[in-house]
């Protein structure tokens, strides 16, 4: 027996959090009886498990990497008619989600699931799970504007947690500078909003590196399966990152 909400994640129907929503409204019946209740169980071998009237079946597991291009949407549609990422997985008929998000003018690597346990782990709060963004600025920050965010900086939403920082190139006619930073946190246009707080925005924004794993010479645009050991060693990071947190 086990948790409704992991049967629905692990079988591909959302993320964990998205079918405990589903649970709570109502949508989701064991054995022609809808279930409401977060803790309840059922045996995915035995039981009949639907969702909106659908019998849920179980999928292979996907893990990909994409490398996203900006201007690229991390959503299953959009009304404005943009394209999303599910447009760069040609041959890809298992329906997978984003791990975490990359805003729309943000590119690099973007992990691809359709396990909900293996996205709630990598994306749950607790976890610190590293990722490296390849900045352009503008403007060239002075170490003190660095030492803000090394040590923490306040954002609208709170204090960041420590970033790691460090200096890649400055381009003193154009009045720019690239710079990498790791972040610990996924907040929302997090690393941006870091920046715009130390008055030199981002000009260019790249993920390079999620965790251990970075894109390798990925081509903008392309996808390819991660690995098992890439699966097994990020999933070691989260558990990892959350160990050292406590």
């Amino acid at each position: 027996m086990e948790r409704l909400q992991k049967i629905l994640a692990q079988a591909g129907v959302a993320s964990r959090r998205k079918c405990e929503e589903l649970i709570l409204s109502g949508k989701v019946q064991v054995n022609e009886e809808t279930v409401t209740t977060l803790g309840a169980k059922a045996d995915p071998a035995t039981d009949v498990i639907t969702v909106n009237g659908r019998k849920i079946k179980s999928e292979n597991k996907l893990y990909l990497m994409l490398h996203k291009p900006k201007g690229v949407i991390t959503s299953a549609s959009d009304p404005q008619g943009r394209k999303i990422v599910s447009d760069y997985l040609p041959g890809i008929k298992e329906r997978v989600y984003p791990v975490g998000r990359l805003d729309y003018d943000t590119e690099g690597l973007l992990l691809l699931t359709n396990d909900g346990e293996f996205a709630n782990l990598l994306t749950h709060p607790s976890h610190h799970v590293p990722k490296t963004y390849w900045a352009t600025v503008k403007g060239v920050p002075h170490g003190s504007a660095l030492e803000r965010l090394q040590q923490g900086i306040l954002l609208e939403d709170g204090m960041t947690a420590p970033a790691e920082v460090e200096y890649h190139d400055v381009d003193t006619e154009k009045n720019q500078s690239t710079i990498t930073i790791t972040i610990y946190e996924g907040r929302n246009r997090q690393v941006r909003r870091m920046f715009d707080a130390i008055h030199h925005p981002v000009i260019l924004l790249r993920r390079i590196r999620f965790g251990e794993l970075g894109l390798h010479g990925l081509a903008r645009g392309k996808f390819r399966h991660l690995t098992p050991k890439e699966v097994q060693d990020l999933r070691a990071a989260a558990v990892k990152t959350h160990k050292v947190q406590k």
